[in-house]
């Protein structure tokens, strides 16, 4: 049986008086591809905001390779395997696609004083295989010749693939998206849906957020659907797409 690399139990955020997510439970296995699919305002983002770390929960319990990591920061998640994206990718404009990369690799030897006097081989070494990676994740997102140039000059789809590529220098085992396909043209979002299939045949597992259902339905073996901060159904893309639930929670009155 296929493990669970992800777990939340009975997830519940308040701001004040209003509880964005109430109760939410959700179970993600090893190598999975699900979605979290939902109408406005049914909680998909804080519910990420949880589960990466930005935002603590008010109730509940996340779990992350059986391990709980409720209380732990962002940072900690990242650094046990948890990466995300952001619906608006955020790379540093004045740094070139390389240099964004190398800023995210973890566990860097010449962050430690000491070892830049007594260890400078290993940290060049480390250096050269950082290098090496960086080009290669490039290379994979098709930003290979754009390596040296300022992330300001990338378009949005760009933008969207330079932020993949940043968290793949993490080698995370869990990737967060939020939002992939916003903003990004035709042609780069079929690079974009590839990328990800070849991630996932990797061994790194995918939960996203998306409204480009057609995007989903190539992309995902699993959908979870919520609505009003909770858990409304989950299941294949073709019954969750037939739900009376789901077409209630999307339509509303205009479903009948």
């Amino acid at each position: 049986m296929t493990s669970s690399i992800l777990e939340a139990r009975h997830l519940t955020r308040r701001f004040g008086g209003i509880a964005a997510v109430k109760d939410m439970s959700l179970a993600i296995a090893e190598g999975e591809i699900v979605g979290l699919i939902g109408p406005n305002g049914a909680g998909k983002t804080t519910m990420f905001d949880l589960l990466s770390g930005s935002v603590r929960v008010s109730e509940g319990t996340i779990l992350l390779k059986g391990q709980d990591v409720t209380r732990d920061p962002a940072h900690l998640r990242l650094a046990r395997g948890l990466g995300r994206t952001f619906q608006i990718p955020r790379p540093f404009p004045d740094l070139t696609c390389l240099e964004n990369l190398l800023i995210a690799r973890q566990h860097q030897s010449g962050e430690k004083l000491l070892a830049n006097f007594f260890a400078p081989h290993r940290i060049a070494a480390e250096e050269r295989a950082a290098r090496a990676k960086a080009h290669d994740l490039l290379d994979l997102m098709q930003l290979g010749r754009l390596a040296d140039s300022p992330a300001r000059f990338l378009s949005g789809g760009q933008r969207k693939l330079l932020e993949l590529a940043r968290v793949m220098m993490a080698d995370p085992a869990l990737i967060l998206l939020d939002e992939p396909a916003a903003g990004v043209n035709p042609s780069l979002l079929e690079v974009l849906i590839d990328r990800i299939k070849e991630i996932n045949a990797r061994g790194v597992t995918f939960l996203l957020i998306e409204h480009n259902i057609d995007m989903v339905t190539r992309l995902c073996n699993r959908l979870i659907v919520m609505a009003n901060g909770s858990l409304l159904c989950e299941g294949a893309p073709d019954a969750v797409a037939s739900d009376p639930r789901v077409i209630e929670a999307y339509l509303g009155g205009a479903a009948a």
